[in-house]
């Protein structure tokens, strides 16, 4: 029989602290695209109250007054510091930092740095959706090298697929998913330095999406991909918005390593006009006091994936799932279930759950769906019962 996890003591696990009336209270689209029947684990929006020291942030800015528009280099400073004790590297400087809205916005302001109309941008799905349009609607082409069957960088397809995309001149980027997002995949030092040298190698500029870097679980190390020999030419997108929950809160960094700079240093001032000074002040604040926080919700998230585990295997036999140690995102292989290429449409259907359609990371994804785990134990067990109920 499958237990729900208890509480243990310290900082109290956020993931335990809402009940699920006060959450369909919220106006967010997790809990305002599907009707009120529907369980929503699907957009990645977690179930969290927001960290006090956040919290007061906001509130203190709201009484003075203080919702003019950015100014200073205290986010990047925070976001040093937090890298410096949280993943043992020294090299973020604040002087190749450049605000940006959110991280996509900042993905797209890096690869007009580093590419031109028509160039290819290579992806590895499957893989977060917002790749594709992004980079499209640049005018970019999208071209894939997709992971291998063990969800991680296949590295001899990297290098054909680098190869091929330079053949023909031009420039040519990669864009990195770092922790891989839907997989969870967490790539290691040696996996990160082999693509920076391959990146090297064929002159591919490498622009990682390290979004959901701090949410790691215990004991696994996160690597930041411009900490690693070689990436000094690399560029990287990283925000406190995942791990705080603080995506309606626009502000992302965009960093340099020291060999793009200068690439850095032609990005237009005013790209970083859509970020708001109160998320700026809020990730900020969470960088730097909220780690107590995010240390509770990372043993909660330990929790729900053992218990997700847990349940797939007594409730959804013929689901495959790898649990994987980056983000708060489980990927459910449903291939076996007969429910065809698109298994989210039945379950919500059948079981008023509402799952992401695998088919939506491109390559690789028809036939799985994308799990958010970011919720109560409660909500995440009726969540699978659901599940189960619509395969009966």
């Amino acid at each position: 029989m499958t237990s729900i996890p208890q509480d243990i003591p310290g900082e109290p696990n956020p993931l335990r602290a809402l009940s699920l009336d006060r959450l369909r209270r919220r106006t967010s689209m997790k809990w305002r695209t599907y009707p009120e029947d529907v369980l929503p684990l699907w957009v990645a929006e977690m179930d969290t109250p927001v960290a006090e020291p956040v919290v007061r942030a906001v509130t203190e800015a709201m009484e003075r007054g203080d919702t003019g528009y950015p100014h200073g280099t205290g986010y990047a400073e925070a976001l040093a510091a937090f890298a410096g004790k949280r993943w043992d590297w020294d090299g973020l400087a604040a002087e190749r930092t450049a605000l940006v809205p959110d991280v996509m916005l900042g993905v797209v302001e890096a690869l007009k740095l580093v590419t031109g109309p028509g160039d290819p941008v290579i992806v590895s799905p499957p893989v977060y959706p917002p790749f594709h349009p992004f980079v499209t609607h640049l005018g970019r082409r999208v071209v894939e090298a997709p992971l291998g069957a063990d969800l991680r960088l296949d590295l001899a397809g990297l290098e054909e697929t680098f190869r091929q995309a330079v053949a023909a001149g031009g420039r040519a980027a990669y864009l990195l998913c770092s922790p891989h997002n839907p997989v969870g995949t967490v790539h290691t030092e040696e996996e990160l330095t082999a693509l920076a040298v391959l990146a090297e190698r064929y002159g591919v500029r490498v622009v990682a999406d390290e979004a959901h870097a701090p949410v790691v679980a215990r004991g696994v190390r996160f690597v930041p991909y411009l900490s690693v020999p070689g990436a000094e030419r690399g560029l990287s997108l990283m925000s406190a918005s995942k791990a705080w929950h603080l995506a309606g809160l626009k502000a992302a960094l965009l960093v340099a390593g020291a060999g793009a700079a200068a690439d850095l240093a032609r990005m237009p001032e005013e790209a970083g006009h859509g970020a708001s000074h109160v998320a700026v002040l809020a990730h900020t604040a969470a960088l730097r006091d909220g780690t107590a926080w995010l240390d509770a919700l990372l043993a909660g998230l330990d929790d729900n994936r053992r218990l997700l585990a847990e349940l797939v295997a007594e409730r959804l036999p013929g689901v495959r799932h790898r649990p994987a140690p980056g983000t708060f995102l489980a990927w459910l292989d449903c291939r076996a279930l007969g429910l065809g290429g698109d298994p989210a449409a039945a379950f919500l259907e059948r079981g008023r759950v509402a799952l992401m359609s695998g088919a939506d990371f491109g390559t690789g994804g028809a036939g799985h769906v994308r799990l958010n785990f970011a919720t109560s134990p409660q909500v995440l067990t009726e969540g699978v019962r659901r599940m189960a109920a619509a395969l009966t």
